[in-house]
């Protein structure tokens, strides 16, 4: 007598199940690692466990997230937006001269710094989803192209953008600050796309098989690039938000390296670097804990170039956390491969 598996008998477990128990591993492991780090820097600096400096970290966070959420439902759709930190520098440059050099009233400049970020991240949606060229070397390409273009409008930074600026920047209301405030609702808008619209459950699609989710009748080209545009225009928020908190845009500085801080956070949230896998809770995780770890080494006078090694480190923490997400999940789906040939009935003859 033959003996026959049944997919009953096999142990291995479901794809999905497993890529949701990794998921939940890496956050544990993120949050764990968030608690480690308060109770530290909470030993090393009196300063560290107070509402002042909570509130200090939520502002300082604030523009991380606004441009992190849609960056990472960029991945989660299998693509990446490496530009991100010049469109940061570029909107909060033609905001500010806009203001100080030309006399706009400040709630248009606002408003121009934004469009140009839905701009330049719909060029690079063009560039990318449309065309089908990679997204890693075309937004490296616009990352340079960016912020020459931002050198190239001013030597001088433009500062002095007046209260309402301010008040943009570093205002408060009902005891947080107003950039915190608008992260949340970015946040907000994230989740609800992601969780409980067609087009958060096509990004995952996209971002699992890009073929069959054209076969399924999926719009491919049209929801990247839309979403590249939203990249774009939080950038730009960034921008803006930035520009106003500082009350001074320097073309060279501003926005320079804050696409690889996005980039940590994305990962660190558990966002399958090869699409398909994440949320945007995680990524404020991400956030939580990159804005935690350095103020808490800014309060322990801590180097600068010590921060960027640790920021490195988290980088490539995350990277690796990607990679062994993605190697589990692919063995598991050879096991599955091998109990179903198993499991078929042999040959009665």
């Amino acid at each position: 007598m033959n003996t026959v598996l049944t997919r009953d008998t096999a142990t291995a477990p479901e794809p999905r199940s497993l890529s949701r128990l990794i998921e939940l591993s890496t956050r544990a492991a993120l949050i764990l690692g968030l608690a480690v780090l308060v109770v530290y820097f909470s030993l090393g600096s009196e300063l560290f466990l107070t509402m002042g400096n909570f509130r200090t970290i939520a502002l300082s966070s604030a523009i991380l997230l606004i441009v992190a959420v849609p960056q990472a439902i960029l991945v989660i759709q299998g693509y990446v937006d490496l530009s991100v930190g010049s469109i940061v520098g570029l909107s909060g440059v033609i905001t500010g001269l806009l203001i100080v050099d030309h006399g706009v009233a400040w709630w248009i400049a606002v408003l121009a710094g934004v469009c140009i970020g839905v701009v330049a991240g719909a060029l690079n949606g063009l560039l990318v989803a449309v065309t089908a060229l990679s997204p890693i070397i075309v937004t490296l390409g616009t990352l340079q192209a960016y912020r020459g273009i931002t050198q190239a409008l001013k030597d001088g930074p433009p500062a002095g953008f007046g209260m309402d600026m301010q008040l943009l920047g570093r205002g408060v209301l009902g005891g947080v600050p107003v950039p915190v405030w608008i992260a949340l609702l970015v946040f907000a808008v994230g989740a609800v796309f992601l969780y409980r619209t067609p087009s958060g459950r096509y990004s995952y699609a996209i971002g699992v098989n890009k073929e069959a989710a054209f076969l399924s009748g999926i719009p491919t080209r049209t929801l990247p690039l839309l979403t590249y545009a939203a990249s774009g225009a939080a950038a730009g928020i960034g921008g803006v938000l930035l520009a106003a908190r500082l009350d001074s845009a320097p073309p060279s500085t501003l926005g320079a390296g804050f696409e690889l801080d996005v980039l940590t956070a994305v990962l660190l949230g558990g966002v399958a670097f090869s699409g398909g896998r994440g949320t945007v809770v995680g990524v404020l995780v991400g956030v939580a804990f990159l804005g935690v770890l350095r103020n808490g080494m800014t309060l322990m006078n801590v180097p600068y170039f010590t921060q960027a090694i640790a920021t490195g480190a988290a980088l490539i923490v995350g990277a690796s956390l990607d990679h062994l997400s993605r190697r589990s999940r692919s063995r598991t789906l050879v096991g599955k491969r091998s109990v179903a040939d198993v499991s078929r009935p042999t040959d009665p003859r």
